[in-house]
């Protein structure tokens, strides 16, 4: 029997893209087709997402809806439908998704991401004429209002049963508690069981009580959020919830990240071709202009923010550089980590260069042609950009932690005696911990026959959907009582 799945989620790739969510999300009707499952994907109406469907055709309209209008607009992602909700006057405008251009968040979010929950628990339980889900699936806090809204105050038809998806604990979406009766709810569900989080609406918090089930995504980070340092606050409802919390780690798109199918990469190259990444290699020297030698480049392509270690790791590129290292930096965030870096780069012509921004073929190059990815994290759900290295003989040097431990074999004596190794992970994100693994990272990388191993290693690794897809197909089928 087809199970039937509304994915509700603020992004989906390739309409619209801040971060790994848009992946997972754009990723999942792929996945889960093989295992009888239809996926239908319902995200808001930002420009991009509105100039990309042109003029599907609107099904149903919301004339008062969490105090404004709506209609839902359908069309299609890629072989799988898609639904939009079209109200301009809460996603036209300029900045990003959930900032202004000044990057303060939007006054009204507590509105447009309850829009999208209330919408998508409406499909979910048969206010929509014409839809019917047996699961809504709804990701981080932007969805996560969508369960508590099947709880407290269902359609007029069957209920889906509903999980929740952890993409990142640390943003869970709190709003002043003014706002609550605007949100249809009943009076009970203003309470500790319910919405209610510190005296504000907790959107996360709401969904992660009200779901039937709940997943992160990687085991390691299911597990870490038990404990205060990565719960954020949210530890101990999760710790009463353990029964219904697991982990499931991200996969990656084949068809988007393959070496020898890449056209942002001057050469393609397998396994069986690896001497063939030297082109890209020297592809990335010219476009950064790093000095033209043999000695390793690093590379981070990453949000510059201190959950990611990038105060930590800035500290350290004089060592990197006097251990005999190249760094290339591409990314975007904390605008003192900006120019810390790009004073880093001003220190070390020909060895540093950074990039501000986000260039998505670039992104690939960088895979393509750096020898190693730096991924020093204070936690990391999943992480995509480690697999991305993986799969493309970039060698990630990550900090044990969540998704990282779960996707890296460490480079042990152990794991390099028995050839197993996929890339170097190391404890607690500090500077000295940091020195340590590059200097590792600077004596495995001597090794010609060891490193090659490492990188023939990570692009044999299957990190595909299509082990994530049925681990999900378990999981909807379980809930489900399908089993």
């Amino acid at each position: 029997m087809t199970l039937s799945v509304l994915s509700v989620a603020s992004e989906a790739f390739p309409l619209i893209k801040t971060g790994g969510l848009a992946d997972v999300v754009g990723a999942l009707p792929e996945a889960l087709a093989p295992h009888d499952i239809a996926v239908t994907t319902l995200i808001p109406g930002f420009p991009k997402v509105m100039r990309a469907i042109g003029d599907a055709p609107r099904v149903h309209h919301f004339p008062h809806i969490i105090g404004t209008e709506a209609w839902l607009r359908e069309a299609m992602i890629g072989t799988h439908r898609l639904l939009v909700i079209d109200a301009p006057q809460l996603w036209e405008r300029d900045g990003l998704p959930y900032v202004d251009t000044a990057g303060n968040d939007w006054p009204d979010n507590w509105r447009r991401f309850a829009v999208l929950a209330r919408a998508g628990a409406d499909l979910a339980s048969g206010a929509v004429p014409g839809y019917e889900f047996d699961l809504l699936h709804a990701h981080d806090w932007q969805a996560a209002l969508a369960p508590a809204f099947l709880h407290y105050a269902p359609g007029p038809g069957k209920v889906a049963k509903s999980i929740v998806t952890i993409h990142n604990i640390a943003f869970q979406g709190s709003f002043a508690a003014h706002h609550f009766p605007d949100l249809g709810l009943p009076p009970e569900a203003w309470s500790v069981d319910g919405v209610e989080y510190y005296g504000q609406i907790g959107y996360l918090k709401a969904g992660l009580r009200t779901a039937d089930a709940i997943t992160t995504v990687s085991p390691t980070y299911a597990e870490e959020i038990h404990r205060p340092q990565y719960g954020m606050g949210l530890e101990g409802l999760i710790a009463a919830r353990a029964e219904c919390v697991s982990g499931i780690v991200n996969g990656i798109d084949p068809a988007i990240w393959s070496p020898k199918a890449d056209a942002a990469l001057p050469a393609a190259f397998t396994v069986d071709t690896l001497d063939d990444r030297l082109a890209n290699k020297r592809a990335v020297e010219k476009a950064f202009g790093l000095d033209e030698d043999d000695s390793p480049i690093f590379t981070v392509i990453s949000r510059l923010t201190w959950q990611k270690g990038m105060d930590v790791l800035v500290e350290v590129v004089d060592d990197l550089v006097a251990l005999g290292g190249r760094l290339v930096v591409l990314g975007t965030g904390d605008p003192a980590l900006e120019i810390a870096f790009a004073t880093a780069a001003l220190r070390h012509p020909g060895r540093v260069a950074v990039r501000i921004g986000y260039d998505e073929p670039v992104s690939h190059l960088l895979q393509g042609g750096c020898d190693a990815i730096l991924i020093p994290s204070r936690f990391e759900p999943c992480g995509l950009t480690q697999l991305y290295g993986l799969a493309y003989g970039c060698v990630p040097v990550v900090a044990r932690t969540g998704g990282l431990a779960d996707t890296i074999i460490d480079a042990n004596e152990a794991a390099l005696a028995t050839g197993v190794a996929t890339g170097l992970q190391f404890d607690n994100v500090t500077t000295d911990n940091i020195i340590a693994v590059l200097r590792r990272t600077m004596r495995l990388y001597g090794d010609a026959d060891q490193w090659r191993t490492m990188q023939i290693n990570g692009m044999n690794a299957d990190y595909s959907w299509h082990h994530s897809g049925r681990h999900y197909a378990e999981l909807y089928r379980s809930v489900l009582g399908d089993t």
